[in-house]
């Protein structure tokens, strides 16, 4: 048996529901590997998995930062790796789970960036010509410095953006360097990677009935909850769902509008997840659509298991389109 099971997936694909199956059957503990379910009281938007099922199975890494601290991707790893050595030496199989494709690579590939410390200055300067000349401003100030870095992040993505400039001015080195430098490393697990995808124009409708739903279970409130006791967390701020309703909250849009925008941007957000499956060459790829859940549950229990061969099942449905 391998190290590691992955469970990944866009948003509002399923990998929730179909985890604690797998999880229940094969008696193992779920880590989540979501960048905004680590943070405490932010709930209803991150869809974290109800208080009840988190008691029959074990989660890590699940609601234990606090709203307004920050938390980088290699105290991710840091943490990642303790739980696994904790969960292994119980007897059991950790299970990733979530679509924070960063935490995942973190824990399966390593963390090579350098400890480099924060320029708030250089990120002033850098948000302030953002919101005056908007953002791809300051995505053109990275190409001119690592094309290759600018190439994968989307002038939208700020914040890695800025910090990508912030390693160059730093270190001297481009970020795409210590990328590469990460990718020649030998795994730090053996794993078994699972997919789930959806039609998407089925992925689209359930992301737009979950954002409803969550409105209705009372995200706002949440939201309003938050930042009346909080100074967010920059990274927290910029969350789905968070981020439109603080808007809305300081009357700078409507709720018809924030809530237009939560589900334009999730599935916007989704379509940046496929992105990153597509490029993925050892993922075994359920399509929910098109096969019954009980099955995939069995299918993906027989791999762990040894029932069916792991290479044959990927080399056959590492082909799935989507």
């Amino acid at each position: 048996m391998r190290d590691l099971i992955v469970l990944t997936g866009a948003t509002a694909v399923g990998k929730t529901e179909l985890s604690l199956e797998v999880a229940d059957r094969l008696e193992a503990e779920i880590i989540s590997t979501d960048s905004m379910q680590i943070y405490k009281e932010m709930d209803i938007g991150t869809a974290k998995a109800a208080q009840k099922v988190q008691e029959k199975i074990k989660h890590h890494l699940l609601d234990f930062i606090e709203p307004d601290q920050d938390y980088s991707v290699s105290e991710f790893q840091k943490d990642a790796d303790q739980a696994i050595k904790n969960i292994k030496s119980r007897g059991k199989i950790p299970i990733l789970v979530g679509g924070t494709h960063l935490y995942i690579k973190a824990v399966l590939e390593g963390f090579m960036l350098p400890k480099i410390e924060a320029d708030q200055d250089l990120r002033n300067r850098l948000e302030e010509l953002a919101e005056k000349e908007g953002n791809k401003k300051v995505h053109q100030i990275l190409a001119e410095k690592d094309p290759k870095t600018a190439q994968k992040l989307h002038p939208n993505d700020l914040r890695r953006v800025i910090r990508a400039i912030e390693i160059f001015n730093q270190t001297g080195k481009k970020k795409s360097v210590y990328k590469k430098e990460q990718k020649l490393r030998p795994p730090r697990y053996s794993v078994y990677k699972f997919a789930l995808i959806r039609n998407r124009e089925n992925l689209y409708q359930r992301i737009n009935k979950r954002v409803d739903i969550m409105m209705e279970e009372g995200l706002l409130k949440e939201v309003e909850k938050l930042i009346s006791n909080y100074d967010l967390s920059e990274t927290a701020k910029q969350a789905l769902g968070y981020k439109e309703l603080i808007a809305y909250l300081n009357q700078e849009i409507t709720l018809d509008k924030a809530v237009d925008e939560i589900k334009k941007r999730s599935r916007n957000f989704a379509k940046r997840q496929l992105t990153w499956l597509r490029k993925e060459d050892d993922l075994i790829v359920f399509n929910l659509d098109n096969e019954r859940k009980e099955s995939v549950v069995n299918t993906i229990i027989e791999i762990v298991k040894g029932e069916r061969d792991y290479e044959r099942e990927l080399k056959k449905r590492s082909e799935i389109n989507f």
